[in-house]
């Protein structure tokens, strides 16, 4: 079983910096891409930004500039930094990774339960 767990989520005022951080665990034999998404209310879950294994980033452009993602490859870990955040910015955050179960030999899209980030005007 693999599993992603979210953490960092939180209120912030405009213009304010947050972190957020995914840690996947279990049955882990490989990870290739990781990423973050997210859906605002009324809206569909959108990419945010992803990362590859050898540490190609991608961003939404709505993001560019102000969101910075990584990971450790050796922890299993990805992370958003978020500045100079914006009311639009509200959403459930999603940490998502295509990663390859060691227990069933195969790949899986895996996601995380979901962190709350609220930006206020």
């Amino acid at each position: 079983q693999v599993q992603l767990v979210e953490s960092g989520g939180g209120l912030v005022q405009a213009g304010g910096s947050l972190r957020l951080s995914c840690a996947a665990s279990g049955s882990i034999f490989s990870i290739n891409t990781m990423g973050w998404y997210r859906q605002g209310p009324g809206k569909q879950r959108e990419l945010v930004a992803s990362i590859t294994s050898i540490g190609t980033t991608n961003y939404a452009d709505a993001v560019k500039g102000r969101f910075t993602i990584s990971r450790d490859n050796a922890k299993n870990t990805v992370a958003l930094q978020m500045n100079s955040l914006k009311p639009e910015d509200t959403a459930v955050y999603y940490c998502n990774g295509l990663i390859k179960d060691r227990s069933r030999n195969l790949w899986g899209d895996y996601w995380g339960q979901g962190t709350q980030v609220t930006v206020s005007s």
